[in-house]
């Protein structure tokens, strides 16, 4: 399965009414937060594929034009503390980024993203009695500690994500916030254990499966 993966900047070969002559092979939308909401409405209603995404630190409201108040986007499958199967691979995710300052968004100390992810164990518990493993996809804004980290403490990584890849060994941790921009020169992917670590800020085609991966 080819997925779109998209997170923290608008993408113009994205952002643009040639988007189903691009990308019209993806299966599925994975987007690891702080876009516009119309952004990803955008996506889907021109691909007409589901769109799972959690949400950045920058993540609030959206005002329309027309006064509107949107907390979420509309047509788009919210993943946070839960999971989904899309066409048999077990998705989930949990975003939000590490606490740095008392600005709205979400933000969350190493203890509150445990007990996230405390809250949706169960779920992942279910998979492994059903399915024979916990997660295949794991979405994050945030990277987990010492993977990709940015140079400054609001892009800072979480231990959590190294206790849940320990622990549920996800095939694939996609996460954003760590933007290009920032000179960053660590890769853009990096196994830990069990786990492919995936920087997606901007975009990228991924194709998801079982056993391995291709990217571009």
């Amino acid at each position: 399965m080819i997925c779109l993966t998209i997170s923290d900047e608008i993408v113009p070969a994205i952002y643009s009414l040639n988007i189903k002559q691009r990308f019209g092979d993806v299966g599925c939308v994975l987007s690891c937060g702080d876009l516009p909401y119309y952004y990803l409405e955008f996506i889907v209603t021109m691909l007409c594929v589901p769109c799972y995404y959690v949400k950045g630190n920058h993540d609030t409201v959206e005002i329309r034009e027309n006064g509107d108040v949107l907390t979420e986007p509309c047509g788009c499958v919210s993943l946070e503390t839960t999971c989904v199967v899309h066409e048999g691979t077990l998705i989930g995710g949990l975003g939000g980024s590490v606490r740095y300052n008392q600005e709205p968004g979400p933000q969350y100390t190493e203890v509150e993203m445990l007990t996230r992810i405390w809250r949706m164990a169960p779920q992942l518990i279910v998979n492994r009695l059903r399915y024979g493993r916990y997660l295949d996809v794991l979405l994050t804004h945030a990277p987990p500690l010492g993977i990709h980290n940015g140079p400054d403490r609001p892009h800072r990584g979480f231990r959590a994500f190294l206790f849940f890849m320990d622990m549920f060994a996800p095939r694939y941790l996609i996460h954003g916030h760590v933007h290009r921009s920032y000179g960053v020169r660590e890769p853009w992917q990096t196994r830990y254990r069990r786990t492919l670590v995936i920087n997606t800020a901007g975009y990228r085609l991924v194709s998801i499966e079982i056993s391995k991966a291709v990217m571009s």
